[in-house]
């Protein structure tokens, strides 16, 4: 038997699809995000049209992302329920970055780390849409008090800075690990 052939799937289209959306609206968001908060990455806003196209459009690829993630992890949350076995392996985390595999426990579809960034992801996405909501000037903010409105653009700024090193922590671990990158390709 060729085990070249042997092929299990992980993630059917659909989850595949809702992931790229989340992952293609988070850069743009990101992107975009960056260019309306740091004078550095002031030249980012040249992508998007200019400095009035970003304020427009980085609201609404953050709802697109909201929506998309939202639908993930709806789709997801019977796999990411923490279990005893979890804890298990935290303890071995050692083992995990040591890629000795034979000391840790069996998991199911996800372990403790996966299961981590799924509730972080969840987290910051939840107060990047509230405090996005409430900065939004063209629609929400006027709604809303001026100490309210920088505890949101501080709350959103922070969020959004633990997302995307978490992200980046996401996708060093599907290079990391043998066979991710497939799984989000082809399933």
């Amino acid at each position: 038997m060729n085990n070249k052939n042997i092929f299990i799937q992980r993630y059917n289209a659909n989850e595949r699809t809702k992931h790229w959306i989340t992952a293609i609206s988070f850069i743009i968001a990101s992107l975009s995000g960056l260019a309306l908060f740091y004078p550095y990455f002031f030249w980012i806003n040249n992508i998007f049209g200019g400095g009035v196209w970003t304020r427009i459009l980085h609201p609404f690829f953050g709802i697109i992302m909201f929506v998309s993630f939202l639908s993930f992890v709806i789709n997801l949350w019977k796999d990411n329920k923490i279990e005893s076995y979890d804890i298990e392996w935290a303890m071995h985390i050692g083992d995990v970055l040591l890629n000795k595999e034979d000391n840790l426990p069996k998991i199911d579809k996800y372990n403790f780390g996966q299961k981590s960034l799924y509730y972080v992801l969840i987290l910051c996405m939840l107060i990047l849409l509230f405090s996005g909501l409430i900065i939004w000037r063209s629609y929400f903010s006027s709604y809303f008090n001026i100490s309210m409105i920088r505890f949101s653009a501080l709350s959103h700024a922070c969020a959004a800075l633990i997302l995307i090193c978490s992200v980046i922590v996401h996708i060093y671990a599907a290079i990391w690990v043998k066979g991710s990158i497939t799984a989000m390709m082809k399933g």
